[in-house]
């Protein structure tokens, strides 16, 4: 298991509801950014959502209104929200964090090995 591990995915009916977690752990001083991006099959890995350091918020813009990205930085955990999920948000979905283990440290860029999210009736 390495620092960034997801849970939450399954199997969503249309227009259901899912919400992914992401929870980094080991020498954390703080996270810089937070993201979740998601690969389905055959087709190139996307970026589903990021939320930066300051708060800003960047979406996909499939899901815009559907998915909401949150963090809590006390916890260095996050959230993604999924609502009115459709087949085509039928993928793996893996968090990224950046990881600063000491005050001006590199930012370490770390996955976790993802969670699969089905849409399906």
């Amino acid at each position: 298991q390495g620092p960034v591990v997801e849970s939450g995915g399954g199997l969503a009916q249309p227009g259901g509801s899912l919400r992914l977690s992401c929870a980094a752990s080991g020498d954390i001083f703080r996270i810089d950014y937070m993201g979740w991006y998601r690969q389905a099959p055959g087709k190139q890995r996307e970026t589903v959502a990021v939320i930066e350091n300051n708060g800003r918020t960047i979406y996909l813009d499939s899901v815009k209104g559907r998915f909401s990205i949150l963090r809590d930085n006390d916890k260095n955990t996050g959230h993604l929200q999924m609502n009115n999920l459709v087949p085509d948000d039928t993928a793996v979905y893996y968090c990224n964090v950046g990881i600063i283990q000491y005050a001006r440290a590199p930012i370490i860029d770390a996955w976790g090995q993802g969670t699969q999210v089905t849409v399906s009736s």
